[in-house]
């Protein structure tokens, strides 16, 4: 039951493994979900799981577009190509408005299948990224108080939102099942739950 993040050996590497990891953690959430449980609103919260799962899917695949941007941005200013320096401040999504529901015709295996590429997207984009690229602001009135941002930043942002979602989507599907995050990565990864000695 893989339930920690792999070992990292550079800044980069370890920003990749944990992006990818939390993005993991959404997908092990929508395990076995029928398609009214993952439409549920269980909890306080109006968000059911399915909503969550899409939600992250556009803020994972739209900051890895970013990433790639900035990154490749800041290769052609180092040999001098000014007209692709400068970036239009706008994200790769509109997120403005981001999707808090489930597609219609959305399952949990096609959320999941989602989840997983936007997840390697980042992952790779990480992995090759210039971390101190400057990336465009975005104008959202979510982003006040950030006039400069690079990708170091934008990564860590990610992880930090991905990470609260994952939580979100934990007690929503507790509140669904009873079925917690342990179980959850043991049920996903073929295991039997409880293992032996728990």
């Amino acid at each position: 039951m893989p339930f920690l993040t792999r070992n990292v050996s550079t800044e980069a590497d370890g920003l990749a493994a944990f992006g990818s990891r939390q993005v993991q953690q959404i997908i092990t959430t929508l395990h076995a979900l029928d398609p009214q449980q993952l439409r549920a609103t269980p909890s306080a919260s109006e968000l059911s799981v399915g909503a969550i799962a899409n939600h992250v899917i556009a803020v994972v695949d739209g900051n890895a577009h970013e990433i790639e941007r900035a990154t490749a941005r800041a290769a052609s200013a180092a040999v001098g190509d000014e007209a692709v320096i400068h970036g239009s401040g706008e994200v790769a999504e509109d997120l403005s408005d981001p999707s808090l529901s489930v597609p219609d015709g959305a399952s949990a295996a096609s959320l999941s299948d989602a989840l997983e590429l936007a997840g390697t997207r980042l992952e790779a984009a990480l992995r090759a990224a210039d971390l101190d690229a400057p990336v465009p602001t975005p104008d959202a009135p979510w982003y006040t108080g950030a006039e400069d941002w690079n990708v170091r930043w934008l990564a860590l942002h990610t992880i930090e939102e991905v990470a609260r979602h994952a939580g979100q989507a934990d007690v929503i599907r507790e509140s669904i099942d009873g079925k917690g995050a342990y179980e959850l990565n043991a049920l996903t990864d073929g295991e039997t739950w409880p293992p032996a000695g728990w």
